[in-house]
């Protein structure tokens, strides 16, 4: 904007005011109650002076000057919006045959607008409190009955990051079965190229040996604890592996099978031949490809595995009242927890994305699903013959959707692979290129009959539009089944969802139905510590569908994929700006994987100066359960830390263990601000600590939102930094994922970011073969990274750091007015927490017999989600308001808070009764409050409207108080009809 250009015509700045919930007197009326002057002085107060930045936060790059924006000039959304789009016209969508795992598919209409763009679905939490998120805990049930009938495998997690992860969870897992000293993981060298690197990275800090070959003649010796096949394999082939199961078995080993869905409408299901552990990618079921994700990954395995099997299972209890109710089943044995026992870290799922893929199946049916298959193999059988026919070879016997071609030596019309693919690219068709002459087409749910005719044509040297096939169609609609030794027999999705949901009224009032059991961001402020529930704007939403980011293959040739390469670019130099590091991975796709990834490059640094042998990593108590899960995985010896009454790292103890283990240490795990809320005030020499004694210092950054513009890791000491994208860089939560966590790290530290196999290594994925690949996508979710990038842009560095102020400004107000009735845990040198807070509640125990989860529960009759329970501190509340929350939900929340405490007294003096009170009998569903009896000692006003402003829009608990006890003694994971079982009263 030229020098003295008037106000009016500036860009606008009008986001930054609608992201942030306070308005100016707001701010003014709050800053009185903090007692504080300013907002610039309770910064002051909070932030310790060392390490506030000097200057404001500048985000550079090429692509923002040519958005002609400034840190304190940014584009308006309409402006910004545009010319995104014009960005994204630079990705080429294209008719796409590489497979590996991805494939065009078609997202159903009535999913598209009422889930995946529906704020009632992505801006919702993880379902902890399950009275509250009956919708999403149906939905993902339906993921774990659809896996587990596909799959013939009783038990299904919900979900994974994406297939490759999934298969190095699966590996983890059997050697973690086993039980014995093998070390030996057997890989076929038909397994997709990118699940081999994400297996293989997983499996050297573990000390596991990837041995790959060919898995039908392999040597099973007794170092295996595991086989991995791909079901159809990387090229298309069908195998019957009965043999290769039994082989298996019988050396004591357990077989892993990654599968495709799709294909095993038609196909035998791996549990019907002998495996142990399905896993793979539900993306082909209405989950755009996005660059490679997000996408939802599955396991499934034997029921008598549930105690081994990472992520999240779903499963079925009763309420207070005996009614059917959905929990997350088996909690506290989530794999972080095991901390330094742990084989696995995985804490963020897929669950938007599984929710998705459950309602394909549901909007399909069986019967669906198999119509969908049977085109597509038809597709490939009449691509086959015509390929054959001009002299082409398909050495793959048996096939669904994929063909390996083997170019001939001559009588084609191509000299060599690559020529024929070129020439398939300069009609707009993408083919996989295997070597000089082979390569693979992969055929989807978009295919036509005109595709394959163009497929052909190039083939035959001719143009497009010089083949038709139409009349030889008809010729293979006999052939669509597969031989008996491969064809399914069984039946799958027998429950009624999956019938009774075809025409769109039903499945439209079905969404609706299940989203209303749900309270979001669209019902009220969730005000989880450590969490970062904020807004996430409609204009950050928006570019998430569009065609030109949605269907866009990971692996496309680099000259079609511009578009993306800018706005990865261009994020990955703001991030640099935002933390001070010189390096940023956009691979990792959750912040657990970005600690992993972090703690890999750490032990990477280390062991190029030769320095293998240090191996310990230093964790304070205060860590996030994660930490330590990390540490483990990235082969690292977990030495724990303690804190002081405060909640601060005790700095002589971190010294006397950095002197202890001076010639292995190999890291420090840090939150900053700490999990107490706290930012403390000797955070450089807590660093310092560690390089003097040669370790790096990872900074766990879930708590960056209390930093943003205001000071950067990477200028107080931290080597690498974690960012929560899900968090602090405003994509929703989507009801416990997707995630993403890439990494920051120093200049030395940068050759030791994450590469992966099928792109080129650059500063964005990282240097191929320092580390490996973590994720199966070279930038692990890109399609919502789009949402950061609006985000980023939209504020700007002068927005982001008001965002942050903002944020500190309203916890310190709520811990003000909550600090007079509630005991306040922890607070910093001038009495000041940073962006979250904790109150104790444990007093309550003993004098009125109040848990955290009675506290809790008793929430939700207000309309609210309870904040972070129990976390990091047993008996405690972690409240984090964020800067989005205007100042009347604020008081909301805090109302709700101080009227609970009046309930507490009431139990305290005698009013009520320590066992008949509404605390202790919440959540309160309105079945309960309208039933004919009462018989409870409270008042039915009191139970449903504790206060005036609850009636004006009164969420309802689905259910009431479940009852986790039983629900994880009588496990159930799949949806059976409802017939089938009755639940104990």
């Amino acid at each position: 904007m030229a020098e003295g250009t008037p106000r009016f015509l500036a860009p606008s700045d009008v986001f930054v005011r609608r992201h942030v919930g306070p308005r100016r007197r707001d701010v003014e009326s709050m800053l009185e109650v903090c007692e504080a002057a300013s907002l610039d002085e309770l910064i002051e107060q909070t932030i310790p002076a060392a390490i506030r930045m000097d200057g404001p936060l500048v985000l550079g790059g090429d692509l923002l000057d040519s958005l002609a924006a400034s840190p304190d000039r940014p584009l308006g959304e309409h402006e910004l919006l545009a010319w995104l789009g014009e960005l994204a016209s630079r990705n080429q969508v294209r008719r796409s045959f590489i497979g590996l795992g991805y494939y065009s598919c078609i997202v159903p209409p009535v999913v598209q607008r009422n889930v995946l763009e529906n704020p009632g679905w992505y801006t919702a939490y993880t379902p902890y409190q399950a009275e509250i998120s009956q919708g999403r805990l149906e939905a993902l049930l339906n993921f774990q009955t659809m896996v587990c009938d596909l799959t013939a495998l009783p038990l299904a997690n919900a979900s994974l990051l994406d297939e490759a992860t999934a298969a190095a969870e699966a590996m983890n897992m059997a050697h973690a079965i086993t039980k014995q000293k093998r070390a030996v993981f057997f890989v076929s060298d038909r397994v997709h190229p990118q699940t081999l690197a994400v297996v293989q990275t997983r499996a050297e800090p573990f000390g596991i040996t990837v041995r790959v070959g060919d898995a039908a003649t392999a040597e099973l010796g007794g170092d295996v604890f595991g086989v991995l096949v791909q079901y159809p394999d990387t090229e298309g082939g069908v195998e019957a592996w009965d043999e290769l199961a039994k082989r298996t078995h019988d050396a004591g080993a357990l077989l892993v099978v990654a599968t495709d869905l799709l294909a095993l409408t038609l196909l035998r299901a791996p549990g019907e031949f002998g495996a142990d552990i399905a896993i793979g990618s539900a993306q082909r079921f209405g989950v755009p490809m996005g660059f490679g994700g997000p996408h939802a990954g599955f396991m499934a395995t034997r029921e008598e595995f549930r105690r081994q099997m990472p992520g999240r299972i779903i499963g079925v209890s009763k309420d207070a009242d005996g009614h059917q109710a959905y929990r997350m089943a088996l909690q506290t044995r989530e794999q972080h927890i095991r901390r330094e026992r742990a084989t696995s870290n995985i804490c963020t799922a897929q669950v938007l994305l599984a929710i998705m893929a459950s309602m394909y199946a549901v909007w399909h049916g069986p019967e669906g699903l198999r119509r969908i298959a049977r085109r597509v193999r038809g597709l490939q059988l009449i691509l086959r013959a015509e390929l054959e026919a001009l002299g082409y070879a398909c050495p793959r016997e048996h096939a669904f959707d994929t063909l390996l071609v083997t170019v001939p030596a001559n009588g084609a019309a191509f000299a060599d692979a690559p020529s024929l693919a070129d020439a398939a690219m300069a009609q707009g068709m993408d083919l996989r290129r295997v070597d000089q002459f082979r390569l693979s087409l992969s055929l989807d749910e978009t295919t036509t009959l005109a595709d394959v005719e163009r497929l052909v044509a190039v083939f035959a040297g001719g143009a497009a539009g010089s083949v038709k096939l139409g009349a030889k169609a008809a010729a293979f609609a006999d052939q669509l089944e597969f031989p008996p030794e491969h064809a399914r027999s069984s039946a799958f999705l027998q429950h009624p969802v999956f019938h009774a949901h075809h025409a769109e009224h039903e499945m439209l009032r079905y969404i609706r139905r299940l989203e209303g059991r749900d309270l979001s961001l669209t019902s009220s402020m969730i005000a989880l510590g450590s969490c970062t529930m904020k807004l996430n704007a409609t204009s950050e939403m928006v570019p998430v569908t569009w065609p030109t980011l949605a269907n866009i293959h990971p692996f496309a040739p680099a000259q079609f994929v511009q578009g993306y390469a800018g706005l990865l670019s261009s994020l990955t130099q703001w991030l640099c700006d935002i933390t001070g590091f010189a390096a940023v991975s956009l691979q990792p796709n959750a912040g657990s994987q970005g600690e992993y990834s972090g703690l890999l490059a750490i032990r990477g640094y280390h062991r190029s100066r030769g320095d293998s042998h240090r191996r310990v990593c230093l964790i304070p108590t205060s860590a996030h359960g994660t930490n330590p899960a990390s540490a483990v995985m990235a082969g690292m010896q977990v030495v724990v830390v303690k804190c002081d009454a405060k909640g601060n790292v005790d700095v002589e103890d971190l010294r006397a263990k950095a002197q202890k283990y001076a010639n292995e240490l190999a890291a420090l795990m840090v939150t900053y601000p700490s999990t107490h809320g706290v930012f403390e005030a000797r955070i450089r020499e807590i660093c310092q600590i560690v390089h003097d004694h040669g370790g790096q210092v990872y900074l766990d950054g879930a708590n960056m939102n209390a930093q943003v513009g205001l000071c950067r890791p990477g200028d107080y000491g931290a080597d690498v930094c974690h960012l929560n994208l899900h968090k602090t860089f405003c994509i929703p939560h989507g009801g416990g994922g997707p995630g993403m966590g890439p990494i920051g790290v120093a200049k030395h530290l940068a050759p030791f970011l994450p590469g992966h196999p099928l792109t080129r290594a650059d500063s964005s994925s990282g240097s191929l073969g320092a580390v490996g690949a973590v994720a199966a996508a070279p930038y692990g979710s890109p399609l919502i990274l789009s949402i950061s990038w609006v985000y980023i842009a939209l504020m700007g560095g002068s927005g982001l750091a008001h965002a942050t102020k903002v944020a500190i400004l309203n916890a310190n107000y709520m811990a003000a007015r909550l600090g007079d009735h509630y005991p306040l845990l922890y607070a910093g040198e001038n009495g000041r927490v940073a962006h979250e807070f904790i109150l104790d509640l444990r007093p309550f125990k003993q004098s009125a017999g109040i848990e955290p989860e009675d506290v809790a529960k008793r929430l939700m009759d207000y309309g609210f989600h309870a904040p972070t329970m129990s976390f990091p501190v047993a008996g405690t509340l972690m409240i984090e308001p964020t800067e989005s929350e205007a100042r009347a939900e604020l008081d909301r929340f805090c109302e709700a808070m101080i009227s609970i405490r009046a309930e507490i007294a009431a139990i305290e003096s005698g009013e009520q009764s320590r066992e008949d009170n509404p605390l202790k009998r919440a959540p309160h569903t309105a079945a309960v409050v309208c039933a004919d009896t009462w018989d409870r000692s409270y008042t039915r006003q009191q139970a449903a409207f504790p206060l005036p402003w609850v009636a004006a829009s009164k969420f309802w608990p689905a259910v009431g108080r479940i009852d986790n006890a039983f629900g994880d003694r009588h496990l159930v994971c799949t949806c059976p009809p409802l017939d089938s079982y009755e639940l104990e009263q």
